[in-house]
């Protein structure tokens, strides 16, 4: 009887105190994928450390390699990698011996390729337990093979080799989980056909690493030093780095498919940032609290664009895809290797504290860390040599958690000493002594307070340990996996295209790849070199021979960056004109797509804009709660609004929630928004009105043939869009001509064919409602880009 023989033979090493202390049941190990490289370099030796930890917990175990090889070969590789697991160094050198031995009897080899062989392999486990007389703890199944084949394990394992009523199952999954926000959920839906919740485990092994595994520990045990400088008044920012020396040759299909983002960045630095600006749950010990608190933290996360990230790619990256994916000598990759991230929260704790993510292949040193810098606003007028670092409130205060490698080439958690001592569990961290003469981020290490791992252990060990102990909170749910998914994706499809700054590598990248924050964006800091520019693009002054007059109107054109800026200093001197004149600005804004790079734009470069006495009507406004996305008002808010010092009083919604209902005729939501017009808007003129371009030529939320808003006396009218939602609320054509100034964005190539038609139709509103924008006593400018003018 094998079971029982092991358990006597470490019984005789006197690592379990009495037999009768072995009666919680048995626990099968299944390891798929194990002749991979993972499982070689990891998973066994995570394996070996789960039995030597809990030999004595009263578990029996059994451990299944299994793989999509035959028998004897598949046997034969397993068994070399197992002759090879290997102790801790403070493991006696008997017992390390006994325990391995053991180990390896545990350990047998399955082909599991077809339905039937996991129905065996499920009547094997049964067998061998009904022989020794064993009761079914439970099973863990881990997936170290490639997501392609999840789906089809999943049935086989759900079908016929689930354990049995009263056994708990856990499935392990490995990175990565989907490719975007759509394809994480095909996988999800898969995977929950088969599978509860509770029974999954994603692996992210950053979350395993004893650095950021004690983010929350620390920020628990440290809460009543930490509590009152933890949030945006005292931090200047926060970093998560992963610096790679090594680049991606060998594993370019892989990285042409997935890119340095969505390697690094979705899932090991974001799971890291979300640990250290969750809000700390009542209980860090229940794992539902904490990923609840994770979940919250990811929706305060403002959306990213295309500004928020500066990419690259190493220059040997296009010549190893050409060779290993034999693509074509003139192919080219837009694959990121290098990314540097700018995120924000909207939570009342974090705002306005940049959070940087950065990664990259081919870098100068290999290093991780999450370091949170703090705010310094003292001015020590003693000289710095006369005060030691515990003392001096002008040294810089942080505290860093050392993920590894780099100069210390260890875990770590360094606190300033200027902050304060912290407080650290001794069974698992010590102070480090004899500190040396090292310098982390310019400070000498004697400037920290430094603590190190009792025990050094590897990601996958510790991970293995929490899946044996059901600890959920260190593994991503379905819900965070799709959380992080949708703040990703955006930023994803928004830089698909863009170019890259390309790098050589190592040393020689110099200070290529620095970039700075800037109103909210990131940019590298240097100007790319002149021969890796590219020099097929047209630069605006290649077309500085357009027409100034478009419809008989002022027409300003340039390439759609350009252009925003422009559009955006136009309005400002508008503003500050119409403020010394009359005290106030009334400025009328569309919805859609096209002003929202407005918006940002004047959000973070017109600090000196009068907002103070600036009003913000709405032209028009879907039928929807103005918290929904759809709502004009919501995009209008979240892009700027939320960003600009407008008093509350001067914003003006439409009205189109009333009573409870949505644009209801009987409930006058239009009366009520002529009446607030005429209220305060002298002679109901506003001061500019912004409107866009439809492909249909509609403007405002006024459409081809619409029954409403066209002509008559009614200024503010309800009509119905062709697309979803259909109900809108408008300003009408007369009230738009009152205004003093009329500014109208056109953006994008998909605007070609309606621009070309519009210079060559004349004034037929009916059937192009923007043909009848023509101010009675006020100007009419056009911005249209180069794309929507020349196609």
């Amino acid at each position: 009887r094998m079971l029982k023989s092991v358990l006597c033979t470490v019984l005789f090493m006197g690592a379990l105190p009495s037999l009768a202390e072995v009666s919680q049941g048995h626990i099968s190990v299944i390891l798929l994928g194990a002749t991979g490289d993972l499982a070689k370099k990891y998973l066994w030796q995570g394996l070996f450390q789960l039995y030597m930890d809990q030999v004595s917990s009263g578990h029996s175990f059994t451990f299944h390699g299994a793989a999509l090889t035959a028998l004897e070969p598949g046997q034969r590789l397993m068994f070399d990698v197992l002759k090879n697991l290997a102790c801790p160094p403070d493991e006696s050198p008997d017992r390390c011996a006994v325990l391995k031995d053991q180990f390896l009897k545990l350990s047998q080899y399955h082909q599991l390729k077809t339905a039937e062989n996991y129905t065996v392999l499920n009547r094997e486990i049964q067998t061998l337990l009904l022989q020794e007389g064993l009761k079914e703890a439970g099973r863990i199944f881990y997936f170290s093979v490639p997501p392609f084949a999840y789906t089809e394990i999943a049935r086989h394992i759900n079908s016929s080799c689930r354990p049995p009523p009263g056994a708990w199952l856990r499935v392990v999954l490995e990175k990565p989980f989907g490719h975007d926000l759509e394809s994480a959920q095909q996988l999800a839906a898969e995977l929950t056909s088969f599978f509860k919740e509770e029974e999954m485990y994603r692996v992210d092994h950053y979350l395993g690493k004893q650095a950021v595994a004690h983010i929350l520990p620390f920020r628990h045990q440290n809460q009543q030093f930490l509590d009152p400088i933890w949030n945006r008044h005292h931090v200047e920012r926060v970093e998560v780095v992963l610096k790679e020396t090594v680049d991606a040759k060998g594993r370019t299909s892989f990285y042409e498919q997935y890119g340095v983002i969505r390697d690094v960045l979705q899932n090991h630095l974001t799971e890291a940032l979300m640990f250290l600006t969750m809000e700390l749950p009542a209980n860090v010990s229940r794992a539902e609290e904490v990923l609840q608190s994770k979940l919250q933290a990811f929706q305060s996360l403002r959306g990213l664009e295309k500004s928020s990230a500066v990419l690259g790619q190493y220059q040997a990256y296009a010549s190893q895809v050409q060779e290993e994916l034999q693509k074509a000598r003139d192919y080219i990759s837009t694959t990121p290797t290098f990314a540097g991230v700018l995120i924000h929260s909207d939570s009342l704790r974090w705002e306005g504290v940049p959070f940087l993510l950065a990664s990259g292949k081919a870098l100068d040193e290999r290093v991780g860390y999450v370091r949170v810098l703090f705010k310094n606003l003292a001015y020590c007028a003693q000289s710095e040599t006369l005060r030691d670092a515990e003392h001096s409130q002008c040294k810089p205060r942080q505290i860093i958690f050392y993920i590894g490698h780099g100069a210390l080439n260890t875990p770590a958690i360094l606190v300033s000493r200027n902050l304060f001592k912290p407080v650290m569990p001794e069974s698992s961290w010590r102070e480090a002594v004899g500190q040396s003469n090292l310098h982390i981020f310019g400070q000498p290490l004697s400037d920290y307070y430094v603590y190190n791992p009792v025990k050094e252990r590897d990601a996958y060990s510790v991970l293995i340990s929490n899946i044996y102990h059901a600890r959920k909170d260190f593994f991503i749910t379905t819900e965070n996996l799709l959380a992080s998914w949708g703040f990703w994706t955006p930023l994803l499809d928004s830089i698909s295209q863009q170019p890259l700054r390309l790098y050589p590598g190592g040393v020689e990248n110099q200070h290529l790849l620095d970039f700075e924050m800037v109103s909210g964006e990131v940019a590298f800091t240097l100007a790319e070199p002149v021969e890796l520019l590219n020099p097929d693009r047209l630069m605006p002054n290649d077309y500085k021979t357009i027409q100034t007059k478009f419809r008989q109107s002022p027409l300003v054109s340039a390439w759609s960056e350009e252009l925003i800026s422009q559009l955006a200093s136009d309005i400002e001197k508008i503003a500050h004109k119409t403020v010394a004149e009359s005290g106030q600005f009334h400025l009328a804004l569309s919805g859609g797509s096209s002003p929202v790079v407005l918006f940002q734009r004047l959000a973070r470069h017109h600090y000196a804009f009068p907002w103070k006495h600036t009003h913000i009507w709405l032209v028009d406004e879907r039928c929807v709660p103005l918290t929904d996305t759809e709502s004009n008002f919501f995009s209008l808010h979240s892009h700027l609004l939320q960003n600009v010092r407008v008093p509350y009083f001067n914003v003006h919604p439409m009205p189109v929630h009333l009573n409870q209902r949505l644009c209801v005729e009987e409930d006058r939501g239009t009366e009520l928004y002529a009446k607030e017009i005429t209220a305060l808007v002298a002679n109901a003129s506003f001061d500019l009105v912004l409107l866009g371009m439809g492909t249909d030529g509609h403007t405002a939320s006024l459409f081809p043939y619409s029954e409403n808003g066209l002509e008559g006396a009614q200024t503010v009218v309800l009509t119905e869009s062709p697309v979803k939602p259909h109900q809108r609320m408008s300003l009408s054509l007369p009230l738009i001509n009152k205004a003093r100034q009329v500014f109208v964005l056109v953006l994008g190539k998909g605007k070609h064919a309606i621009t070309t038609l519009l210079s060559r139709v004349g004034h037929q509103p009916r059937k192009w409602p923007i043909s009848g924008v023509s101010p009675s006593s006020g100007q009419l400018v056009w911005y249209v880009d180069y794309e929507a003018m020349l196609g």
